[in-house]
């Protein structure tokens, strides 16, 4: 799925006025009847609402919702900040206005000048409709007053597409008394790209995405650098096992992973991509580990090293399809010159993870030596030892977008909405996983499945959004029937045959 900038959303409204053709306050009218279809489904008629409208055509929509309501049997409360200089509404909020009076409503303000608040409750509902994804500034004067009176009033708040005071994308200087904080925030056909930071959940709370129908030829031919990874788009990239095949149709994955006291890491990353589909799986280890890999993976191929508790060097040989390294492999020099000495070597697909990212916080040098399309899977913490502290995720993206392109490599920024960042410059968020995931060896496991994909020959881009994806599903499944709290790594990989079924049935 496409996600656009706030620029792109304004293109994608304009070229469905004129490929439906719509009227633009016909499309404006679309948008409140999914935003009425949306608050009634959440709020009763019978508690307290309370609509503030902005000048612009956000306040339209939330004046065209308030005259929707109003038919449904609810009694809004309805306050349009017309207090810019000049008192200039947009054209479709002046007509909204217009409409919404011609109804009798009792209950409308239009504030020009000095604005008294009304006595909100805890229990009382507040429609925030004052600015939109246009606003181009943050906040001042009398409307960081407002937003501080609904953020402190207790009530629950819903924003229309975007809580007001909040960018489109990049927000350094968000904060509660510029910014509303909803509960819900109701937007339009596609989630806004502030909404995949942390740092902004505060300001989102729950967010629905709701379809107003814009043309699916300007969709098409909007240009976007932004996407979020569904069933649709991973669905149909997954690969069919013919019949007369054996486990060399399906590749060799060489895992080089473990050390004495850390071979934990190594068995899930093994296990995990015994169960994505790779043919073969040898784990290089060091020697100690022989027993343990041999009891915990009859499946795996044990690789010994040369070294007893640590690997000293890892093989290249032409017969492994791809190689995955890092997870419990320890960083030290000895490790470090192994790596590097791969890197030198290699001319296979490579998925480095865990202490592989360590050896190149401690080693920048690494980077350089990186093949093309190799994939580095971060979370946060290791990303920030690479290439130092970060204020917050939105910081975050355009460092993993940065070294992307400029090392030619695929960066899987792992979080809550794994972020893929691609040597194109474009970025694929992944819209499967919960808290639960967030647990010891989860990444290994992800490490293995993303291994296991490109020693099946998936390329590179796609192993690491599939692998991601699919990696979510199984958390997804595993949440759904014992609980987040309950899931552990293991979990996630005993998913992982629910997981494909489900994908390859077009089920999120």
């Amino acid at each position: 799925m496409k996600l656009f900038t706030t620029q792109s959303t304004k293109l994608l409204d304009q070229l469905t006025i004129e490929y439906e053709p719509i009227a633009s306050i016909d499309l404006m009218e679309r948008a409140a009847q999914a935003l009425t279809d949306e608050i009634c489904r959440t709020v009763s008629p019978d508690r307290h609402l309370y609509i503030f409208a902005g000048p612009g055509n956000n306040g339209g929509d939330a004046l065209a919702a308030a005259r929707l309501l109003l038919a449904r049997g609810y009694r809004p409360v309805v306050y349009l900040f017309n207090t810019l200089p000049g008192h200039h509404l947009s054209a479709d909020c002046t007509e909204n206005r217009n409409r919404l009076q011609r109804t009798g409503i009792t209950d409308f303000y239009e504030i020009t000048n000095q604005f008294t608040p009304p006595a909100i409750q805890p229990d009382d509902v507040i429609v925030d409709g004052l600015f939109g994804t246009g606003l181009r500034e943050p906040l001042t004067g009398g409307f960081t007053s407002l937003v501080r009176y609904i953020n402190e009033s207790g009530a629950f708040v819903i924003a229309i597409d975007i809580p007001s005071g909040l960018f489109g994308e990049w927000n350094p200087e968000a904060s509660s008394d510029r910014v509303v904080q909803a509960d819900l925030t109701l937007t339009f056909q596609t989630p806004k790209l502030a909404f995949f930071f942390a740092e902004n959940a505060p300001f989102t709370g729950r967010v629905r995405v709701l379809d107003i129908g814009l043309h699916p030829r300007a969709i098409a031919e909007t240009e976007t650098g932004y996407h979020l990874t569904t069933v649709a788009d991973v669905a149909p990239r997954l690969h069919s096992r013919a019949k007369f095949s054996d486990k060399r149709t399906y590749g060799h994955l060489l895992l080089a992973a473990g050390q004495h006291g850390m071979m934990g890491a190594a068995i899930l990353a093994a296990r995990a991509a015994m169960h994505s589909g790779a043919g073969l799986v040898s784990v290089h280890a060091p020697r100690c580990a022989n027993l343990i890999l041999q009891t915990a993976i009859p499946e795996a191929i044990f690789s010994p090293d040369s070294g007893e508790e640590h690997i000293e060097a890892i093989p290249t040989y032409p017969r492994y399809t791809a190689l995955a390294v890092g997870p419990g492999m320890g960083c030290n020099e000895t490790s470090i010159a192994a790596l590097m000495h791969l890197l030198d070597e290699v001319k296979r697909p490579l998925v480095l993870d865990a202490d592989a990212l360590n050896c190149i916080a401690q080693e920048q040098s690494i980077l350089r030596r990186l093949p093309s399309r190799t994939i580095l899977t971060p979370h946060i913490y290791e990303l920030e030892r690479m290439f130092g502290p970060m204020n917050d995720d939105a910081a975050r993206l355009k460092c993993a977008t940065h070294v992307a392109t400029k090392y030619d490599i695929i960066v899987v920024l792992k979080g809550a909405h794994t972020a893929i960042a691609l040597p194109d410059g474009s970025i694929h968020f992944n819209s499967t996983g919960n808290p639960g995931m967030a647990t010891a060896g989860s990444g290994d496991v992800l490490t293995g499945i993303i291994g296991s994909l490109l020693a099946q020959g998936y390329p590179p881009e796609e192993a690491a959004i599939i692998g991601v994806f699919l990696h979510g599903t199984a958390g997804d499944i595993a949440a759904r029937e014992e609980s987040e709290e309950y899931i552990t790594a293991g979990d996630i990989v005993a998913r992982l045959g629910q997981a494909f079924k489900q994908i390859k049935a077009g089920r999120k």
